[in-house]
């Protein structure tokens, strides 16, 4: 595993991780790598600094804030985001196209729902006046 910084062309920086140098590069070329903060796929490799292994006693202090707690505020508002997403509305799946375009069209009850949509759906609701917004982050049974 390889660890990046990364930029994007609004100088958004952000650390991935990467099974490979090669495996940056495919990713890279296919148009999969994008901005955690804007979305952009137009991602570079920023300068970092080496990598420098720490004593024992200062690698214990820098772990004092468990990997589960958001580090910055951008990871709170995320964290506040799904939070709220996940209290007031319905997960739906892969169905959220079907059921989102029902409700538009008056074939369901109006309520707040997210799920998962093909690209090419999505597309397809925002050109048929169907207001939808991609969400920041996956459904938790489907993070590591």
């Amino acid at each position: 595993m390889i660890q990046y910084t990364l930029k994007c062309t609004d100088d958004h920086r952000f650390d991935s991780w990467f099974q490979s140098a090669s495996a940056f590069e495919k990713l890279k070329a296919a148009g999969m790598i994008v901005c955690a903060v804007c979305g952009s796929s137009k991602v570079e490799k920023a300068i970092m600094a080496p990598r420098v292994s720490q004593s024992r006693e200062t690698a214990q202090s820098s772990n004092d804030r468990p990997l589960s707690k958001p580090a910055n505020p951008a990871e709170q508002a995320l964290a506040k985001l799904r939070q709220h997403v996940e209290e007031n509305a319905t997960y739906v799946g892969r169905d959220f196209a079907t059921q989102a375009r029902a409700m538009h069209d008056g074939d369901a009850p109006a309520r707040p729902i997210w799920g998962e949509a093909r690209g090419e759906d999505a597309r397809k609701l925002l050109d048929d006046g169907v207001l939808v917004a991609p969400l920041p982050f996956m459904p938790t049974r489907k993070t590591n």
